[in-house]
């Protein structure tokens, strides 16, 4: 089956009723997990985007607490998995604001990892990426949220 572009399904939502659109909701939610992440954050979270950054943030805590340190191979799996689910949740959002916000988290957490990610290639790579990136997106907002997020910046560098 091929997908109807956007426009199309636009039309169509509009011709439905409330009740239909309830319905067309609710299975959507049932079919995929990220699905029934975003209906969440739409529904209950977006009035407050404060608490929604503090929940991921004490969501990014508990992962960084359960890393297995052992070796880098695992400490690489689990900071990547964690970096996928920093942007699936900042993606919920479409906010820059709590995109910034989150990558400079977890470059936070990243540089006050122990054992040290300077000894490994690859967690130093991810961790300039992702703050290249944080400054690629501070450079698009507001000049006192620059101000804000530069100062941060220039602690992580």
């Amino acid at each position: 089956m091929k997908a109807v572009p956007v426009v199309t399904i636009k039309k169509e939502l509009k011709e439905l009723s409330n009740e239909e659109l309830t319905e067309l909701c609710l299975r959507l939610s049932k079919f995929k997990k990220e699905n029934k992440e975003l209906l969440t954050y739409l529904l209950f979270e977006s009035q407050n985007e404060e608490d929604y950054i503090q929940s991921i943030k004490n969501f990014v805590d508990e992962q960084f607490e359960i890393i297995n340190r052992d070796s880098y191979f695992y400490i690489k799996k689990s900071v990547r998995k964690i970096l996928r689910l920093i942007k699936k949740f900042a993606r919920y959002s479409l906010k820059k604001e709590t995109e910034v916000e989150l990558l400079l988290y977890f470059c936070q957490k990243l540089k006050e990892f122990s054992p040290s990610i300077k000894n490994n290639v690859t967690l130093t790579n991810i961790y300039e990426r992702q703050l290249l990136l944080a400054k690629k997106i501070v450079s698009t907002l507001h000049e006192d949220l620059q101000y804000d997020y530069n100062a941060v910046i220039e602690e992580l560098d």
